[in-house]
């Protein structure tokens, strides 16, 4: 039995045990079991694969997406060039941990098919894992983007104060990398200025539950087009089980 799973905090609303057990289900995969392990600190995962000598591969999420990679052997490139890793690859024979990152591949493949040619720049709110991710993405794509948080640190980062009727109308992507309205705190929401948002606009919210957040509902009421985290998951869960089952 080979054992996959989950290294996060909290884990209570993950999408992925769920996704995993009905995967193997549906696909008659018969010696594979999912996991959710919740870790108070990072420093528990040596400890977790100790006692799980038959874990093959890990998904990584809040707040261990940059955490994790002190503790690793290994990054693949596109994780070394994020700057976060979202999956490992463990291998059993010398327990080697190699990070790599598929939330670009899921970003990409769900972003692509609702681009226009007006969407030429793009507002990132928050600053974390997910975030780094989307930046790369946005990069390979020609879109210029800032990134805004709540306390910037960076040059290209800026304070949600800054935000004008000028930025919003010039910024017609915006994505929500934050927890801000993820269940079960769905009346939360990114602190910026929906009344300038238009048909124009794509709101894309890495959120999956709620399937429509109240950052989402108020760009609907606006005409926006809107896109929640569904897709992105289970594209990146697809190529983390690609990485974990590429001998």
């Amino acid at each position: 039995m080979k054992t996959y799973g989950i290294i996060g905090y909290p884990l209570s609303h993950s999408f992925s045990p769920k996704y995993f057990t009905e995967k193997f289900k549906k696909e008659g995969i018969v010696n594979a079991e999912y996991k959710a392990f919740e870790l108070k600190t990072i420093q528990e995962l040596p400890q977790i694969i100790k006692e799980n000598p038959a874990l093959c591969g890990l998904n990584v999420t809040i707040p261990y997406k940059e955490m994790v990679i002190p503790v690793l052997d290994e990054l693949d490139e596109t994780a070394k060039a994020v700057g976060a890793v979202n999956t490992i690859k463990i291998d059993i024979n010398n327990s080697k941990l190699t990070g790599y990152n598929t939330d670009v591949y899921g970003f990409q493949k769900s972003l692509e098919p609702h681009l226009k040619p007006h969407h030429a720049n793009a507002l990132i709110l928050g600053t974390g894992g997910a975030a780094k991710a989307v930046a790369y993405v946005l990069g390979k794509l020609n879109i210029n983007f800032r990134m805004v948080s709540r306390s910037p640190r960076q040059i290209y980062e800026m304070p949600y104060q800054i935000l004008n009727q000028q930025l919003m109308q010039l910024h017609q992507i915006i994505i929500n990398t934050t927890p801000l309205g993820m269940s079960p705190k769905t009346d939360e929401y990114p602190p910026i200025l929906y009344e300038y948002l238009t048909e124009k606009h794509l709101l894309y919210d890495l959120i999956y539950n709620p399937e429509k957040t109240l950052f989402l509902k108020m760009g609907e009421e606006k005409g926006a087009s809107i896109i929640n985290g569904q897709q992105m998951l289970e594209f990146q869960a697809e190529k983390s089980w690609e990485i974990w089952n590429n001998d």
